[in-house]
């Protein structure tokens, strides 16, 4: 664990060394401003966020208990065939297991597809949201004057601590209201 602070707080260190001196080559002199947000909550608080991620939370149900049946129908045939096998000639079990890999081919296929599509929904409900996002938060980037903003709610995010007059989350949470849908 220490390492791994150490670790970050290096590397955020460089990133910080090199952000100051590409800022220095192209702005004047000044301190460089850094902010962070907590982009979860920002789309939580989004006008419009939970409707969408209702809808897609249902619909992504609905292939999950789709694939739940298929993989039921599945291991009663597994199971079925257990029973059996003992009794079947071998050209009849080389046919039923034969039948349970295609069986288990589909169902794979099947989750494959239910996962793209669910995807493909996930950009087309949440995407224009997290987009909207993204632009208020770039326009109070640039509008600040901030170098960067980071963001402490993703994995990874690094950041142990950070000064609270940083945290930009309630002024974009704010913009986005203001501009409504």
């Amino acid at each position: 664990m220490r390492n791994l602070i150490v670790r970050t707080f290096l590397g955020a260190a460089v990133l910080g060394l090199s952000l100051a001196a590409t800022a220095s080559a192209q702005q004047p002199a000044g301190p460089i401003k850094i902010g962070y947000v907590n982009a979860r909550l920002i789309l939580q608080s989004t006008p419009g966020y939970a409707e969408a991620e209702s809808i897609f939370t249902r619909e992504l149900q609905s292939y999950r208990n789709e694939i739940q049946r298929l993989q039921s129908t599945l291991d009663s045939a597994a199971r079925e065939f257990e029973q059996s096998s003992v009794v079947l000639s071998p050209t009849a079990r080389d046919t039923k297991r034969q039948e349970l890999v295609q069986q288990q081919q589909t169902l794979e296929q099947r989750t494959r597809d239910l996962q793209q599509r669910a995807d493909t929904r996930q950009r087309e409900l949440l995407g224009p949201i997290e987009q909207r996002v993204n632009t208020v938060i770039d326009g109070v980037r640039a509008s600040g004057n901030y170098a960067i903003i980071f963001d402490v709610s993703a994995d990874g995010a690094g950041i142990v601590s950070a000064d609270r007059t940083l945290d930009l989350t309630e002024r974009i949470i704010e913009q986005l209201k203001e501009s409504g849908s």
